[in-house]
């Protein structure tokens, strides 16, 4: 399966064809992520772990998404460190996709970040205004591709 992938060459981590895991190089991963358009961020602060779904967009080899007053502001203030994963899948090719990005959230508070955030193809899914961008800078990136077990006959 290694060879038939394209470009981002990846590794298998099993024997058996139906079986095979991929790990995914960095240059992969933010090609698959640049395809997704939620993702769900994950904060452990103040002594308990939290999960958002948030849209995003890609800015360079960064996450960038919009958010509102709140808890997930709050906690990312507190927390700093973040994971953030977006999934997908590959109909044709009967293949699922799990990209990570592990990093430092940073509330953008620069006039100039801000008017870059605001240009960005972003918009809330929600009705509710979010009129603060918060960036991810990863400080580690990683990935896995799998064959889709359900469209392979199993349960």
């Amino acid at each position: 399966m290694a060879g038939s992938n394209g470009p981002g060459s990846t590794q298998p981590t099993s024997t058996g064809p139906a079986e095979a895991m991929e790990i995914l190089d960095e240059p992969t991963c933010w090609e698959l992520m640049a395809s997704a358009e939620v993702g769900r961020l994950a904060v452990a602060a103040a002594g308990d772990i939290d999960i958002f779904p948030v849209n995003f967009v890609l800015d360079g080899r960064s996450v960038v998404f919009r958010t509102a007053e709140g808890t997930k502001l709050v906690e990312l203030v507190m927390a700093g460190r973040v994971a953030f994963e977006a999934d997908g899948s590959d109909t044709e090719r009967e293949l699922a996709w799990s990209v990570v990005v592990k990093g430092d959230a940073r509330l953008l508070d620069h006039f100039d970040d801000i008017y870059r955030a605001q240009a960005l193809p972003l918009e809330s899914w929600s009705g509710t205004p979010k009129e603060r961008f918060v960036r991810i800078e990863p400080i580690r990136v990683t990935g896995r591709r799998f064959p889709i077990a359900s469209r392979r006959g199993r349960a």
